[in-house]
């Protein structure tokens, strides 16, 4: 007989969130990829719910994931600039304050185990690390895997390189490698989800991956750059989906599936290069306030909760899953703040309307566009102001600017 676990006596589903770094929206088979085979990501929305209208906060790594662990738009939390920069760069004195409560501090709290794999990018001096933000653990990359030692980087007139200090690997707060094997990390991570996901089976827990694909650069093992049909980018996608493959897997052997949420995603959408992603049928790139920047692919599942096979197209961001994952839980966000987010469990379950009247785009401080409903109307670009008005119902490449009828 199957032991109980505690997650499902008590019906609080184990969270596992994976998180992609400039995966662009249709960058999976599941949103209309002919170059890139991803049948894991596709079997995972044809088993759970395919949002097609998922954004981000912001364009941009830091920001969006700080606005993702927290429910908030960057601007609330300190988080749309960085001593002037869009993102945190290495060594910066700022990050998440320990006065925000993060997902892990959030379910930690709850009775949740709690590990944070991949790139956090939410600070990286010691005070702002994840195990000072409620994960228990903690093995990756504390910002992007380009601010390291690279070909190209200048020298200095002693021979040394300027510029970023090596890319560290850490595990919890310890640095454990510089410059590591990118193309090995994947499968090193994976390896530390499934030996947390076995020693916590009998207890509720919270993953969290963030992968470092699809960043520039990208390294790659040669038995997914061997299949490829878009050189080293289609590689870095077949490793996401081979890496849920063995999580779902794992899930499945572990008698967890029933028992657990499974949510994709990514941080932004993809850089605009022609050897690289697709934000197709979006307009814009990483780092615009264009649908392409903001929208990404969302893929939830949890077989038995979730009904299989749906696309929904309500509007739905990252922001909302601090408060869902509360709900789910058995717990409420802070009551002292104000939380952007709101619980989608009527979406995920039900097939409810979006919470939301509006969403705000925001490029570092600056409020850009709004959407309410089917219509976007961007306010402000580049430092300038603009007044254009899209119908992203009939048009969502934003091609035909209709603010004048």
């Amino acid at each position: 007989m199957a032991p109980v676990h505690a997650a499902a006596a008590d019906g609080r589903p184990n969270i596992v969130l994976i998180n992609c770094d400039d995966l662009g929206y249709g960058d999976l088979g599941c949103y209309g990829s002919d170059l890139h085979d991803t049948p894991t990501l596709d079997r995972l929305a044809a088993e759970g719910v395919r949002f097609t209208d998922f954004y981000m906060a912001s364009p941009v790594c830091s920001p969006s994931r700080g606005a993702l662990l927290t429910g908030c738009y960057p601007p609330r939390i300190g988080f749309g600039s960085f001593e002037g920069l869009p993102v945190l760069f290495p060594g910066q004195p700022v990050g998440l304050p320990d006065s925000e409560v993060s997902l892990g501090r959030l379910l930690s709290d709850a009775g949740y185990a709690t590990l944070m794999v991949g790139k956090w990018h939410c600070g990286d001096q010691p005070a702002f690390l994840p195990t000072n933000h409620g994960f228990d653990h903690y093995f990756g990359l504390p910002y992007s895997n380009d601010m390291g030692r690279q070909s190209g980087t200048p020298t200095r007139a002693d021979g040394e390189q300027a510029g970023y200090p090596p890319l560290p690997l850490l595990d919890g707060d310890d640095v454990i490698e510089q410059q590591p094997d990118q193309s090995s990390l994947t499968g090193r991570y994976v390896t530390e989800v499934l030996r947390f996901m076995r020693a916590h089976r009998d207890e509720p827990f919270f993953v969290y991956l963030a992968h470092l694909y699809v960043h520039l650069p990208i390294y790659v093992q040669d038995r997914f750059a061997a299949q490829s049909r878009n050189g080293a980018y289609g590689a870095a996608v077949a490793s996401i989906d081979w890496a849920a493959d063995v999580i779902l897997h794992e899930l499945a052997q572990l008698g967890l599936d029933e028992r657990t949420l499974v949510v994709f995603t990514s941080d932004n959408g993809a850089l605009d290069r022609a050897d690289g992603g697709s934000n197709l049928p979006m307009r814009g790139h990483k780092g615009t306030t264009w649908e392409g920047g903001m929208r990404v692919p969302g893929i939830a599942r949890w077989p038995g909760r979730i009904s299989p096979g749906r696309t929904c197209d309500e509007l739905v961001t990252s922001m909302d899953l601090f408060p869902t994952f509360a709900a789910l839980a058995g717990t409420s966000p802070p009551a002292d703040r104000a939380i952007d987010g709101r619980d989608i469990s009527g979406v995920l379950f039900d097939d409810g309307p979006s919470p939301h009247e509006a969403f705000a785009f925001y490029a570092m401080d600056d409020l850009c566009a709004v959407r309410s409903g089917r219509w976007k109307l961007h306010v402000a670009r580049d430092g300038q102001p603009v007044r254009e008005l899209y119908d992203l119902s009939t048009d969502p490449g934003e091609s035909t600017d209709v603010a004048d009828d």
